[in-house]
């Protein structure tokens, strides 16, 4: 029970690596805080949580809008009091060519990626300074350290969160504040399974291990960084690609 009454924040954590991030949590005895743009899909979640036993509420948002957060944030520490553990996951994709890629979807992808991780830090973080501590976590990419044909926006997302992290932990980590990354490389998730076989391969030789990494190689490494196993590490990006990076 690694984060024994600890409130954590997982942003677009109804599915996918944000819910898994938001299940090795709950499992360690958090109550977690289920958050993204699909409430339905995000209290569809948190109550499964439930049914198992483990803590969780739910609250819809757009990383993107300021007021959106702003309210999301205002409710949890009304009903909760504080949030010890900040998980920026949020994020899309909108991938093409650079000579074909638009403004729309250059814009769309740093608003959320990028921008989003700026404005859920920016309206928790002065709770987090007021009990002098907390955890902020966020989600880049292994494209955000090599780049990537067809990502042009992405990877300058991810990349822009990586020196965000850097940025946020020199000045908290006075605070006791730490603040650190985690870069997945190819995981398997719904989308992956749809490859064809020849895509499947070309990613495989790309990867050392063979393998793609699983969304639970991601949460351990999160819940590696929000527990106190890691309270003397801040500014850090933990790289989780099976060595494709390297």
């Amino acid at each position: 029970m690694r984060l024994k009454d600890q409130v954590a924040l997982i942003t677009g954590s109804a599915r996918g690596i944000g819910k898994e991030i938001a299940l090795a949590f709950a499992k360690e005895g958090a109550l977690v805080i289920i958050s993204d743009i699909n409430e339905s899909a995000a209290r569809e979640t948190a109550e499964e949580f439930k049914a198992a036993g483990l803590q969780a509420d739910a609250y819809g948002c757009n990383v993107a809008d300021m007021a959106s957060v702003q309210e999301m944030t205002d409710k949890i520490l009304d009903n909760h009091s504080r949030i010890d553990i900040l998980v920026n996951n949020a994020g899309i994709t909108k991938d093409n060519l650079f000579l074909r890629m638009t403004e729309d979807e250059w814009d769309a992808v740093l608003n959320v990626n990028l921008s989003g991780a700026f404005k859920s830090t920016k309206a928790l973080i002065k709770s987090m300074v007021k009990a002098r501590k907390g955890k902020i976590i966020n989600i880049a990419s292994i494209v955000g350290v090599i780049g990537n044909a067809g990502q042009a926006n992405y990877s300058a997302s991810k990349a822009g969160l990586i020196g965000f992290t850097k940025s946020l932990a020199r000045e908290f980590a006075s605070r006791g504040i730490t603040s650190n990354a985690v870069a997945p490389g190819f995981i398997r998730t719904a989308m992956t399974d749809q490859l064809s076989d020849k895509v499947k391969e070309g990613l495989m030789e790309r990867i050392p291990l063979k393998r793609l990494g699983e969304a639970s190689d991601i949460a351990n490494a999160c819940l590696f960084l929000a527990s106190s196993d890691a309270d003397y590490i801040t500014g850090q990006t933990i790289i989780v690609d099976g060595g494709m990076g390297i």
